[in-house]
Formats: structure tokens, C-alpha cells, sequence
């Protein structure tokens, strides 16, 4: 934060590690002295169930995990601030913007004689969630939670009431402006991503040259395709391979050992390696070969699907380790699992159960495009020089939405801590006409 922002004039100890050198004018003070804990139990039928997330405090997620206990819930009102006490939910905290109610498994504290606006900043900053979740205890070095007695410990800075808000006004300006530039990231990002899927799909489907001629393919999902390439049932140019081995027992718990987490959805890309031992494996698995294709068949929408990076691998069972016969292509094959098409026509085709899953009998039926051997080549080569020019983009585009993250943690912790002095911060007059532009 050096050179664009002041530091204070004059800094003393704080005494709190966490907190570090302080304003002169500030205190450091115990947590307690500033807020009431609310521990009230109430019913979601009337206070409306919110989830306590990284982004703050929001009405229940679709996704939140729903328990039986509906009638058993703490109570929250607008402007307190709830944490979720665990470890496992590091940085779910917030300033309520709404009355409601929470888990148990939350701390709920009422402000007194201290801003909200600044409390918001302040209790969700990277070091007081460090600070916060360092008091935790429990069982298990990974999970633990901390206790609303031990958090009314911690030392916090006691600042004048104006201070506070012009120091809640910085930030919110401040941070409005990175999270837009962060959002224009991640919209960067989704849209490389559909046209690197756009590409896959039209090159396995279509072909590379734009004027061949076409027919029907008598495939739904598939549509028309080259007049040249033949369309065969999956169950004829596709090898399921079989045969259950024990991951327990050597050679095989020594083997590294693929399941569905280890895959990026839609891009076959390998987000790590373990061995069999290492994931404590029990159940069978399939054994697989270098550059056979890996397919998830549980929740199909996934698309989940690698190559076998080298021999003698382990797959899952709730995957299919498959090989392309009769001229279909290992290579072509893979990337035709994982266009938008296919995964459309599985997850129609999918078993409608709580997990959907792709049985053999479906996926056999349905069939293939397979062009001559020699434009599999081309096109797969295609596809790969393609995509790398726009993974990189994404790395680049990643890269970026991952600094401004950074930037607007760094921001956040030095104003809330003292460490930039903000009392003369006033929006520039052309931010202010650009947001008013963006309201009206």
C-alpha cells in the first residue's frame, strides 16, 4: 500500500500481534466491549433461513445443506455480525443485512458503540480471521471451532465513531471498484471458455473445412456432419475395458489412481495425482492404459473426462476406462466426450436418480461421428493449438482476477489495522460522476 496512500504520523505498540503497530490515537481493546452476543433460538418458518458465506451474509443458498433443525435456529437482526465458527468455513462472516436466522454453529454479536459499516471490514479481514480461527479447538487438526467467549478476547482497535465510517466509506468505494474489475475478469474468463468448448465442438462435429459437403447423421444430438464420415454405434467403435482389481494389495496400492474429483469439468485437465494408498482406496477399481480415455458415468453434466497419462493406472469405479477400435482414435475420442453435445445428449440419456449415472446400455446405443484417420489427426491437432492460445488467455485473465484479489485483501487490511491513514480520502470527482451514471 506504500507510495499511493499516507501512513499515520506518529504509530505505538498495539500489544496484540495481529494487530501490529497502531495510530497513536488508537486503543487496542477486547472484542467484548463492543458487542452483545445474541444467542435467542428461533423457527425459519419466522425468521427466514440466511447462509453464512464468504461473500457475507445472504438469504439461504440453494446449495446450503438442509437439516431438520428448522425450529432450532439463532436468531439474527440487521446490522449484526454472524461467523460461522468452524474452520472448515474460514472467512464465512459478515454484517447482516437482514433480520433471520442462522445455524447454531454460528456466533451472533449485536454492535455497540461501534459501526457496522466498519465492522463489516474489520472482523472479515484476512489477519482477524487468521486471529479468530487461531483461539479454535477441537479433534482433528484440519476442524475445529472457536468459541464466542475466546473471540470476545481478541483485541481489536478502539477508534473515534467518524473515524470509523470514513474508513467504511474508503473501502466500500475502494473495493466496489476492484470487484468490478474482478467481475470483468471472471466474465472474461467464462466467455474464452465457451468459445474453447465451441471450438471442440464444431471441429469434432463439423470438420475443419468449411465447404464440405453435409448429411444428416440420423443422431439428434449430433445434427448434421460431413458427407465423408461414417456414423457407427458407440458400442462398435468403442472398448470398454473391465476387470476389477484390489487397490489394497500390491503392486496396485503403489499405482496412482484417477477418480472424478482429480478432473476439471469439460476440459480434461488433471488437477492432481495420488496414489491408490494415498487416497485410502478399498472398493475395486479398473485397471487403465496410457492414452486410453477415462469417463466419468456418475453426473454426466460434469463432463468429466481425461487421457491415462501413462501405464498402469487405477481408475474409479464410477468411471469407464474405454479405447477407440475400428479407426476411431484415442485422441478424437476424448475430445469428442467432452463437447457441449455429447454431455447434453447423456445427461438426457442419464438414469433419473439422486445420482445421475451413464449406463453402459445408453452409451452404447448412441452413435458416433468418425471421420477418416488422417482429419482425426488434423483436427485433434486443431483443437490443441487452438485451445492452448486460449488457455493462456485464461491463465492471463486468471492471473489478473487473482492480483486484484490480493490488492483488495492488502487494501482491506490496512485501513481496518492503521496502517494507511484515510481521514482526508475523498472519492475523485470523475469516480463519482461514473457512478452516478452507472445508478441512473
Amino acid at each position: 500500500m506504500a507510495g499511493r496512500y499516507k501512513a499515520y504520523p506518529e504509530y505505538k505498540d498495539s500489544g496484540a500481534e495481529w494487530l501490529g503497530d497502531l495510530p497513536k490515537h488508537w486503543e487496542a481493546k477486547r472484542l467484548g466491549q463492543f458487542f452483545l452476543e445474541r444467542r435467542e433460538k428461533v423457527s425459519d418458518k419466522d425468521y427466514s433461513a440466511l447462509s453464512v458465506t464468504m461473500r457475507g451474509i445472504v438469504p439461504q443458498l440453494d446449495t446450503a445443506a438442509k437439516t431438520d433443525a428448522g425450529d432450532n435456529r439463532k436468531l439474527v437482526l440487521k446490522n449484526d455480525f454472524v461467523i460461522n465458527s468452524r474452520s472448515d468455513r474460514k472467512g464465512s462472516s459478515g454484517v447482516s443485512p437482514y433480520d433471520g436466522s442462522v445455524s447454531l454453529i454460528s456466533i451472533v454479536l449485536e454492535p455497540r458503540n461501534i459501526e457496522p459499516l466498519y465492522v463489516h471490514h474489520l472482523l472479515r479481514s484476512y489477519p482477524f480471521q487468521e486471529e479468530f480461527y487461531r483461539f479454535g479447538k477441537g479433534i482433528v487438526a484440519d476442524l475445529w471451532s472457536t468459541n464466542s467467549s475466546e473471540m470476545k478476547n481478541i483485541q481489536i482497535p478502539s477508534i473515534p465513531l467518524p473515524e470509523q465510517k470514513q474508513i467504511a466509506k474508503f473501502l466500500d468505494h475502494e473495493t466496489g471498484k476492484i470487484d468490478l474489475l474482478i467481475e470483468k475478469q471472471q466474465a472474461l474468463i467464462a466467455l474464452l471458455k465457451e468459445k474453447r468448448q465451441a471450438v471442440i465442438s464444431h471441429a469434432v462435429t463439423k470438420g475443419l473445412n468449411p465447404n464440405a459437403k453435409m448429411k444428416d447423421s440420423g443422431v439428434e444430438w449430433l445434427g448434421q456432419v460431413p458427407e465423408h464420415w461414417k456414423v457407427v454405434s458407440f458400442a462398435q467403435c468403442v472398448l470398454i475395458t473391465g476387470g476389477l482389481v484390489d487397490p489394497r494389495v500390491e503392486p496396485f496400492k503403489g499405482y496412482t489412481m484417477i477418480a472424478p474429483n482429480h478432473i476439471e469439468s469439460r476440459s480434461g485437465r488433471l488437477l492432481k495425482l495420488e496414489t491408490a494408498a494415498e487416497q485410502g482406496a478399498e472398493s475395486g477399481k479398473y485397471l487403465c492404459q496410457q492414452e486410453e480415455v477415462i469417463y466419468s458415468k456418475i453426473r454426466p453434466a460434469l463432463a468429466k473426462a481425461c487421457l491415462c497419462p501413462k501405464d498402469n493406472v487405477l481408475c474409479s469405479a464410477d468411471m469407464y476406462p474405454m479405447r477407440g477400435v475400428l479407426g476411431l482414435s484415442n485422441s478424437y475420442l476424448f475430445r469428442l466426450v467432452l463437447t457441449d453435445e455429447f454431455t447434453a445428449f447423456t445427461i438426457m440419456e442419464s438414469d433419473r436418480v439422486a445420482m445421475p449415472k451413464m449406463n453402459r446400455e445408453s452409451l452404447g446405443s448412441t452413435r458416433l461421428p468418425i471421420p477418416p484417420e488422417a482429419e482425426q489427426s488434423d483436427i485433434v491437432r486443431h483443437i490443441d493449438i487452438e485451445c492452448s492460445k486460449i488457455d493462456q488467455l485464461v491463465g492471463h485473465a486468471e492471473l489478473a482476477a487473482q492480483l486484484l484479489q490480493e490488492r483488495r485483501t492488502a487494501l482491506i487490511s490496512a485501513a481496518v489495522t492503521g496502517k494507511i491513514d484515510v481521514r482526508d480520502w475523498e472519492p475523485a470527482p470523475e469516480a463519482e460522476e461514473s457512478l452516478k451514471g452507472e445508478t441512473v
